[in-house]
């Protein structure tokens, strides 16, 4: 894959630095490849899966050499894996910290030591980083919210089967879905439910909402580890029909993994909303890449159809597009949606 050699078309200071210079050799290790770290979150998801395996792929791209953890959702493992990367000489570290608030002492001490870090899906709360790379998740709630707004003509009720709200993620996607269907659709109320991205937790309260409550037509899943209970609950219910059945119950998720792809094919769920985890690998590397270049961003467009934004001092979010799949490609709330064959998202080419 072609390297991208600017950041931002309509800024010359931004295209200045954006050129790739050779690493300084002082940088590499015997095979002549800088060795960074990357910690990954957790490997019990399909997105998180193919992050994994999207990674080394665009390591070797970027002549990059990887050592590589793996925090299981668990921030001390994180601190631990931090410690790791530190003794083994690592020049920049990439990680998805999942509890977002809890991670700022991990980041602390690798700013001391110097060494550049780049998050990957989730913000920190505090602490410093080079980068943050992530899609706008509160544009995630807010697909889902014209999604199932329209398919629901302002009526009737929804399940939202939330993430954790200890990550920024779960925060944003929940936030900006209760606020969009509040503004837009007031007739529709939204059954919240903590689930702290577990599937086994989703499934049960979904379950109980659903035979607690006989108006739920539709079902908000912030991510698609929630997929598998969730159908199962439907068909457990009879609910698991045709999407022109009066008896269906709209589902949209987020991530875009080829099993959600295939389920909108065969009318099991309507929607997700395509998290780049091939994207997520490229610039986390990318990013770790150009710091150890010496590299500065600035806010604006890119040229991979994302935006760079400050979110606070000294850090900026690259956020990278999200798009809403479809089985049709229709149009939802004047957002325009991907069919879900469509060859240009990431769960079409993963084999």
């Amino acid at each position: 894959m072609k390297l991208v050699t600017s950041r931002t078309a309509a800024l010359a200071t931004v295209l200045a630095v954006a050129a790739v210079p050779a690493l300084a050799a002082c940088n590499n290790n015997k095979s002549g490849a800088t060795v960074v770290g990357v910690d990954y979150p957790r490997s019990d998801t399909d997105f998180w899966n193919s992050y994994i395996k999207y990674t080394p792929q665009f390591a070797k791209q970027l002549g990059l050499s990887l050592k590589t953890t793996n925090s299981q959702n668990d921030i001390a493992k994180l601190t631990a894996n931090v410690q790791t990367f530190i003794s083994q000489g690592v020049k920049g570290v990439a990680m998805a910290p999942q509890d977002t608030a809890a991670v700022a002492p991990a980041l602390d001490q690798l700013a001391a030591k110097k060494i550049p870090v780049v998050t990957v899906d989730t913000r920190p709360d505090s602490g410093s980083v080079y980068m943050v790379v992530r899609a706008d998740n509160r544009a995630y709630g807010e697909k889902a919210c014209q999604f199932l707004g329209t398919k629901l003509a302002g009526k009737g009720a929804v399940v939202m089967l939330e993430g954790d709200l200890s990550s920024i993620n779960g925060r944003d996607r929940t936030e900006a879905f209760n606020s969009c269907i509040k503004q837009n659709f007031p007739g529709i109320k939204v059954y919240g439910e903590a689930t702290n991205w577990d599937g086994a937790t989703a499934a049960q309260k979904l379950q109980t909402d659903l035979t607690a409550h006989s108006d739920i037509k539709g079902v908000y899943m912030e991510s698609s580890f929630a997929l598998s209970g969730t159908l199962q609950v439907l068909k457990q219910k009879g609910l698991l029909v045709d999407p022109k059945d009066p008896k269906h119950v709209f589902v949209v998720s987020n991530d875009g993994i080829p099993e959600e792809l295939s389920d909108i094919a065969a009318g099991k769920i309507d929607a997700t909303v395509s998290q780049p985890a091939d994207q997520y690998a490229k610039y986390a590397l990318y990013y770790l890449k150009a710091a150890l270049d010496g590299k500065t961003f600035k806010p604006g467009k890119t040229d991979h159809d994302s935006t760079i934004i400050q979110v606070r001092p000294g850090v900026l979010e690259d956020q990278l597009s999200a798009p809403l799949v479809t089985a049709d490609g229709g149009t939802y709330g004047g957002l325009t949606s991907l069919k879900n064959s469509d060859t240009s998202l990431w769960g079409n080419h993963l084999h």
